[in-house]
């Protein structure tokens, strides 16, 4: 993949447990990728990061394609 850029943007707030979390939000640019396979390829690239691996289950991560063909 070409032209592709991943940012994190990361937040803080309250959890409802009466504690603080962390959000994140992946942002994902594939400019040289049709929307569908680029937003497949995310999904797919998710379940095999080892940032989401590590976080899965005690931080919300948000997936968001920003830019696609």
């Amino acid at each position: 993949v070409t032209d592709s850029a991943v940012e994190a943007e990361v937040g803080i707030g309250p959890n409802g447990a009466g504690g603080y979390g962390l959000t994140v939000a992946l942002v994902v640019d594939l400019p040289a990728v049709e929307r569908a396979a680029a937003e497949e390829l995310m999904a797919q690239a998710h379940q095999v990061c080892p940032y989401s691996n590590a976080t899965r289950g005690n931080v919300e991560v948000a997936l968001r394609l920003r830019a696609a063909a």
